[in-house]
């Protein structure tokens, strides 16, 4: 297939990825070339990788339209392709646990929550981005490092990879902006309603810098971290599989967001129907947050409203209500929790502007500082968000025990990763502290560790691996 540089998406060289371990990075890709070629009989033609994220603060607001302030990894979603001229897609993975699949191009079904299906989402998004009658086929090779169901976007990462994958097969050609907004639209098609931050750092990261990821229009600023700090992921063990709890967890808080923004917009003698987002909102009043979080304790009670009570506020009926205010996927919802949403949205909203501004502001206090906004958010979303689990409390805790200047969930919630800050000379022993306080009791040994807990810095974006 023909080579082409796709607007900056391509490298040569695995040192343009992994800047600090393109040693490791080479035997790794090496043993996926083996691995491919005994799968396929033909070594792979390019190599596309998408790396996961932790987000340093701003947590379930994206969905909402308030900017979010996350961090590439390096460990990623790497996919080793070729194509084939029999119009067949042929799905592999290095992990056996995860098994193949294999389709005509044209008859790529997402009838499922299977690991291949997020997959699928993205090659169906940039199918119908690209208007393509007759898809490339494609034998593929996928290979991870980013702990599944962890809250560190692996799922994510995968749709991203095969969008990128897909869009050079198929010789087309999107900037890392239409990239990140076609694979946060296309997740769609599995269940999830996310907010597209998780997509939008995987494209657009950059070495070594954090950053203000911000929607409507999508855009990126980079934020220096502060240079004593390092971050620590610490996983509590407790799964979080975002396509299976989607109906009862995330798009619930979906809902609740949205409902919540219609019913304020009925008490400002607003159009309702046409509010979204809890975002949209604040811009058409043109208030500021200290004052939407005003009008939250205003207008909003503490106690859980009912599907009854929502539609007696907006003066419709039952049906009106499946039709303009909730979505399918959570339509079975008995209780919406508005208050205590609402007021999460709109805090860590100017949580994340303020972490923004301590970051440029760079005072010697910057790391003690970031890490009360982190603790902050935590507490939000453990207590008003209830996207906590017990395990992942129990983390945060320990891991302020054991040194951290601030400490928080990480990712959607209810299991996966807790992110800490922590000075940068006092890591590794943090980390020791950290396995042995929660880790060891629960029957890890320190071989385990470095897939639970480890030290990172910011990654690089999503890339193209075209090898010499």
């Amino acid at each position: 297939m023909e080579r082409k540089d796709n607007n900056g998406l391509t490298v040569s060289k695995l040192s343009d990825i992994y800047p600090a371990n393109s040693a490791t990075a080479s035997e790794r890709y090496d043993e996926i070339s083996k691995n491919f070629a005994e799968i396929f009989n033909t070594g792979p033609q390019y190599f596309a990788r998408a790396p996961g994220r932790v987000n340093i603060i701003g947590e379930h607001i994206d969905y909402c339209g308030y900017g979010v302030f996350p961090m590439a990894l390096e460990q990623d979603i790497v996919m080793a392709v070729s194509v084939n001229d029999d119009q067949k897609l042929r799905i592999y993975n290095t992990n056996q646990q995860f098994t193949s699949f294999e389709c005509d191009c044209n008859n790529a079904k997402i009838d499922g929550i299977n690991w291949y299906h997020y997959f699928l989402c993205g090659y169906k998004g940039i199918c119908e981005k690209l208007n393509l009658s007759t898809p490339v086929g494609m034998n593929v090779l996928v290979d991870g490092t980013i702990p599944k169901s962890a809250g560190l976007s692996s799922s994510s990462a995968l749709v991203c990879c095969s969008g990128l994958a897909t869009l050079y097969a198929n010789s087309g050609s999107l900037s890392r902006i239409e990239l990140a907004e076609v694979c946060a639209a296309c997740e769609r098609y599995i269940g999830t309603q996310g907010g597209g931050m998780d997509q939008s750092i995987s494209f657009l990261a950059e070495g070594g810098k954090a950053k203000l990821i911000e929607f409507n229009p999508l855009r990126a600023t980079n934020v220096n971290l502060p240079l004593d700090s390092a971050f620590v992921i610490s996983n509590c063990m407790m799964e979080m599989k975002k396509s299976e709890t989607a109906s009862t967890h995330f798009n619930v808080r979906v809902a609740e967001c949205v409902i919540s923004a219609k019913i304020l917009g009925q008490y400002n003698n607003l159009q309702w129907k046409d509010i979204k987002t809890l975002g949209e909102l604040q811009k058409i009043l043109d208030n500021n947050l200290d004052q939407m979080l005003q009008m939250v304790e205003k207008f909003l009670h503490k106690d859980p409203y009912t599907r009854q009570e929502i539609c007696s506020i907006l003066k419709i009926d039952n049906s009106e209500f499946e039709k303009y205010v909730v979505s399918s996927t959570a339509k079975d919802a008995p209780l919406f929790k508005l208050h205590d949403r609402s007021l999460h949205v709109y805090s860590e909203a100017r949580r994340v502007l303020a972490s923004k501004r301590v970051c440029d502001e760079a005072t010697a206090e910057a790391s003690i500082l970031l890490g009360q906004l982190m603790s902050e958010s935590h507490t939000s979303c453990s207590r008003k968000y209830e996207c906590s689990c017990p395990e992942l409390d129990e983390l945060v805790e320990a891991s302020k025990i054991c040194g951290s200047l601030g400490s928080r969930l990480t990712g959607a919630g209810w299991g996966g990763c807790a992110v800490s800050i922590v000075r940068k000379k006092e890591a590794k022993d943090f980390v020791r502290r950290l396995f042995e306080k929660y880790y060891v009791s629960k029957g890890y040994t320190w071989k385990d560790a470095d897939q639970i807990l480890f030290s990172t810095e910011p990654g690089t974006g999503a890339a193209l691996y075209l090898p010499n």
